[in-house]
């Protein structure tokens, strides 16, 4: 029987898959590596057995004894599945700016969760990481894992998530891109990686309000650069010692809005459903389009589940509050906002006086063409008035067939307004789409001017 003896053994070999709809502007393949798969759904459950493997092997952490560790929730859980089986109590610092979904997984998997406030410096005695280290040191038998300077953290990735991308990838990649937090994900996956070819790219995702990309440009600790930010997981006040700034060939910086946009684009275009480093990690490939051409072979590695995030990114009113959907807009929102919903098509069998009569009667600029419930063509007003205005009245009785154009395009719901755009042209008005129900809807100009 194939059986696992615990949990823990599931941890790791999570699949590659490709991405195809928010890359096509890039020139080359874009593959994902999905570490949603990993039991406690994120790539933290690598580091976090880990960590408490090693952590064992030499006598910081011993039976009966309590794992105490600042998080931001991911690596909690990786410590949190490792307490179950080994029989740990567990206690988690984390800040206030996490979403709830995390503090309350957390603490279904048994463990103690202490809020403490994001806006306040690393040494401050009500930070989590002050707060971490305090109660390991008043709780006896307990040991403060701090994952930020663990180097057990990047020596996971480069036993396991370094060697498994480059057979998954037979060796091809030529770039590899993920966000940085603690940095041992960067660093131990680039360090194995760079190892097999020195050529390979590791490109970090950073966050506007945290020290990383101009520490790594000027090799200066700005303090300047660092203020409040929403995007959870990536970016950081201090530099922890997992970062291995020499194995990161360049850092790019994403903003909020831009990761979480794209989170929802992910789950929408290509059934993935991610955190927001996700989002912010695609978001900074398609920042980077310029340096990559049709031979390269990127690889993004992400952290968590879109789950830990239904509560904010994938939460519209949340998002509205921010301003982050309004680059967003969609088709579905457009016929949400149409006045008239009425599909009408006419028979191309049909005259063009009749076409006429019936474009004024609905007040319609451009209708289909049906035939059987298929659109053959389309007819627009100005063809209409140009081909009455330059032939004879009695020309009239002519024909629907005679005058149409292409059928309009058919398009998703989903498509955003910049995609839509491409296809609404001076030759082409409008659209058609389909709801979940299969009502059909003509989305014209004049639905787009309505919406923006």
């Amino acid at each position: 029987m194939d059986v696992k003896n615990n949990i823990l053994e599931t941890i790791g070999n999570t699949p590659m898959v490709e991405l195809h709809r928010v890359t096509k502007e890039l020139p080359c393949r874009v593959f994902m590596k999905v570490e949603t798969f990993n039991p406690g759904h994120s790539i933290k459950d690598r580091m976090g057995l880990k960590m408490v493997q090693d952590a064992e092997a030499d006598g910081r952490l011993k039976p009966g004894g309590t794992i105490i560790e600042c998080t931001s929730g991911n690596t909690g859980m990786g410590l949190a599945l490792a307490g179950c089986v080994k029989g740990y109590r567990c206690i988690f610092t984390t800040s206030d700016k996490q979403s709830k979904e995390k503090f309350d997984i957390l603490r279904a998997m048994g463990a103690e969760v202490i809020v403490c406030p994001t806006n306040v410096t690393p040494d401050d005695p009500r930070s989590y990481y002050s707060v971490a280290e305090r109660l390991s040191q008043e709780i006896p038998n307990s040991y403060w894992f701090n994952q930020y300077d663990n180097l057990s953290n990047r020596k996971a990735h480069y036993e396991s998530t370094g060697p498994e991308i480059w057979q998954q990838t037979d060796g091809q990649l030529t770039h590899m891109i993920v966000g940085v937090g603690t940095g041992g994900t960067i660093s131990g996956t680039g360090k194995y990686l760079k190892e097999q070819n020195s050529d390979i790219k590791i490109w970090g995702v950073d966050t506007y309000g945290s020290v990383f990309k101009k520490y790594h440009e000027t090799g200066e600790f700005d303090e300047k650069e660092i203020y409040p930010y929403i995007t959870e997981g990536i970016g950081e006040d201090i530099l922890p010692k997992n970062v291995d700034f020499d194995v990161i060939d360049h850092f790019e910086k994403v903003t909020d809005k831009d990761g979480a946009v794209m989170a929802r684009r992910l789950a929408r275009e290509e059934g993935l459903l991610l955190g927001y480093s996700a989002g912010s990690a695609v978001a900074g490939l398609l920042q980077m389009k310029d340096e990559l051409t049709k031979d390269d072979l990127v690889v993004v590695v992400i952290h968590d589940h879109g789950s830990r995030y239904v509560g904010k990114i994938y939460n519209d009113e949340w998002m509205r509050e921010r301003g982050f959907l309004d680059a967003e807009i969609r088709v579905n929102d457009l016929i949400a906002k149409k006045k008239d919903t009425a599909f009408a098509g006419i028979a191309p069998g049909a005259t063009v006086r009749e076409a006429l009569k019936m474009m004024k009667e609905n007040d319609f600029s451009q209708m289909p063409v049906v035939e059987d419930e298929e659109m053959v063509g389309s007819i627009i007003e100005t063809d209409v008035l140009n081909y009455l205005l330059a032939n004879p009245m009695e020309h009239a009785e002519k024909t629907v067939a005679e005058i149409m154009r292409k059928p309009f395009p058919a398009v998703s719901t989903d498509m955003t307004l910049s995609e839509l755009g491409k296809h609404i042209t001076k030759e082409n008005p409008a659209v058609v789409t389909v709801d979940r129900s299969g009502r059909k809807y003509v989305v014209a100009q004049y639905d787009i001017l309505q919406a923006i």
